[in-house]
């Protein structure tokens, strides 16, 4: 399951880690977010222990949304050493995403 990131974790959890962090900028009304929910979720699984890749609600996380400063949603960052490193606006293929992820971990 897709890691949740929330106001209180993220700093731990995104911020102060050298891992590949994937974050999926999201809202429960927002109807292309629904479209790519369950492709995080299966990315999320292919990359245990590669990357961390989750979730973080726009609606329920605002400190975090608004320090990106996250306009339009669905939203993936890609963060390494607490650094946004690429960023996708929109619903993409799995197959994008996971180019994207690759690119970065190596």
């Amino acid at each position: 399951m897709a890691f949740e990131f929330t106001d209180a974790n993220f700093q731990t959890e995104a911020i102060d880690t050298e891992d590949l962090v994937v974050l999926d900028f999201w809202a429960e009304w927002c109807g292309p977010c629904k479209m790519i929910g369950p492709v995080i979720e299966e990315l999320s699984s292919e990359y245990e222990g590669k990357a961390k890749i989750g979730k973080v609600n726009v609606d329920k996380e605002t400190q975090v949304s608004m320090k990106f400063g996250i306009r339009s949603i669905p939203t993936i960052l890609f963060l390494k050493g607490g650094e946004i490193v690429d960023k996708q606006v929109g619903v993409t293929s799995k197959e994008n995403l996971k180019s994207r992820i690759e690119s970065h971990l190596s």
